[in-house]
C-alpha cells in the first residue's frame, strides 16, 4: 500500500504505510523526549494523524529543517523502525545503499527524494493553493 501526502488533488508518494510509519516514529524518538508530539504537534500529531491546515504549514517548514539537522547528526543504525515496539528492526536490516549515511537521507522515495525534500514540496503547493494536506494510502 502507498502512503503519501495528499493536497488538493496532487499526491506526493512517501513509500510504504511500514516505512512512513517509521519515519515519524524515528522523529518521535530521537527528537521528541516528551513522547510523540511533544515538540512537533503540528506535524506529528495534526499531519500524522489527521491533515495539517495550509495556514499553520510555514510553522511545520521551519520543523523540517530543525529535524533535517537533527536527523542527520544521527547514523542509520538508530533507525526506529516502529515506536510502540523498538525490538522490530526494518525488513531490509542493516542492508542499506551507501548513499544512505543519515537518519536524515535514510527515508528515501523510490525516485531518490528524501521525504523530507517531499513533505516541503508538498506544503509549498499547500500554501500556494490554500489547501490542506492529508497522509494519504492508495
Amino acid at each position: 500500500m502507498a502512503t503519501g501526502i495528499l493536497v488538493d488533488c496532487f499526491f506526493y508518494e512517501l513509500g510504504h504505510s511500514d516505512f512512513v510509519h517509521s519515519f515519524f516514529s524515528t522523529i518521535s524518538y530521537h527528537l521528541e523526549k516528551e513522547g510523540w508530539g511533544s515538540k512537533y504537534p503540528l506535524l506529528m500529531i495534526e499531519l500524522y494523524n489527521d491533515k495539517l491546515k495550509w495556514e499553520d504549514a510555514s510553522v511545520v517548514k521551519a520543523n523540517l529543517i530543525e529535524i533535517e539537522q537533527e536527523l542527520s547528526k544521527q547514523c542509520p543504525e538508530h533507525v526506529v523502525w516502529d515506536i510502540d515496539d523498538l525490538s522490530k528492526r526494518p525488513p531490509w536490516g542493516d542492508n542499506i545503499s551507501s548513499k544512505v549515511t543519515n537518519l536524515a537521507n535514510y527515508f528515501a522515495t523510490t525516485d531518490g527524494k528524501t521525504f523530507l525534500e517531499v513533505i516541503r514540496s508538498a506544503i509549498e503547493v499547500a500554501e500556494e493553493d490554500k489547501c490542506d494536506l492529508k497522509i494519504h494510502n492508495i
